[in-house]
């Protein structure tokens, strides 16, 4: 996820995308992901233990990943950061009808997974504490954000983890964060494992070229090819730049007609990112060939007339 970004050009917004042609699906799971969440088009936000609750559009969201809780070897968590924010999001969230999930791992724990996933014991352990986790915080859900499982053995772990949580929780929805596209680790997440989430967050950014539409449309094409049902994928954009992590706050903070680039030199650095426009475009690609879009991260984002969220949402529903 953390690869240095290569110079983004406006022109690359402007290149043709092709149609995803899925294959035909994987053989089903004995285990099936439940069938109760509503059918429309998500806009599902990542957000941080930075965020300020208040600021949180509900609105204009179906679903919310708080991020993150941190996972240990032997299948127990370190404590959660700011968990009265997640207090707080859920019982607003669910006044307005989105579903708040808690996303575990993130980028540098590949080696707690590793270790945990490998041992019937530990990923029992997992399972039962983040069981805990869900009824303490009356959650919608979980996001496995294992980046990544490596082909082979740790892939067949990765498989036997998802079906021991689907297995716990029946009800609950589960998804799971992967690589853009195409590279070995793309390949550590199993064709089984599409039957058992709701829903995949293909991550489209930290590329060759930070968020480009090229890694848009081949993350789409990608997974689809791979046999993930257009309804379960939600395809992702930024809301920061590359190579030095600027929120798109700050950005347009610096000088407000960042808000409509896709690059901009930044206090001497070139920075490459979404503006409004490639947002707006993304989504109505999403729409098309996806059933939602996600982001990272919600508390990178700016309030007032440049939001990005606000452009998914007036895109979603004009």
């Amino acid at each position: 996820m953390k690869h240095i970004a290569s110079v983004l050009t406006l022109c690359l917004f402007a290149l043709s995308w092709t149609s995803c042609k899925p294959m035909q699906s994987p053989t089903p799971s004995a285990v099936a992901s439940p069938t109760s969440e509503k059918n429309s088009f998500r806009i599902l936000a990542y957000a941080t233990d930075a965020i300020i609750p208040e600021l949180i559009p509900y609105k204009q969201l179906t679903h919310i990943n708080y991020s993150f809780l941190i996972p240990n070897s032997d299948g127990t968590f370190a404590p959660l950061n700011n968990a009265w924010k997640l207090k707080n999001i859920v019982e607003s969230a669910h006044g307005q009808n989105v579903q708040v999930s808690i996303a575990v791992g993130g980028w540098g724990w590949d080696a707690q997974f590793e270790e945990m996933a490998a041992h019937p014991e530990s990923r029992i352990a997992f399972v039962k504490n983040l069981v805990d986790v869900v009824d303490q915080y009356q959650l919608d859900g979980v996001d496995i954000d294992w980046e990544y499982p490596d082909p082979g053995e740790s892939s067949q772990n990765f498989l036997a983890l998802m079906q021991e949580l689907r297995a716990a929780l029946p009800d609950k929805l589960i998804s799971t964060a992967t690589i853009s596209y195409g590279d070995e680790t793309g390949l550590g997440i199993p064709n089984e494992v599409f039957n058992i989430v709701d829903y995949v967050n293909v991550m489209t950014y930290d590329g060759e070229i930070h968020g480009s539409l090229k890694e848009f449309e081949l993350g789409l094409n990608y997974w689809a090819e791979r046999g993930v049902p257009k309804e379960k994928i939600n395809i992702g954009v930024p809301f920061y730049s590359r190579p030095s992590e600027v929120t798109f706050a700050n950005l347009v903070k610096e000088d407000p007609a960042a808000a409509a680039l896709n690059s901009f030199d930044y206090l001497g650095s070139t920075e490459n990112y979404n503006g409004i426009p490639a947002v707006r475009t993304k989504t109505e690609i999403a729409m098309q060939q996806a059933g939602g879009i996600m982001f990272w991260a919600l508390d990178h984002d700016a309030q007032g007339e440049y939001s990005l969220v606000n452009t998914i949402y007036q895109t979603a529903h004009p």
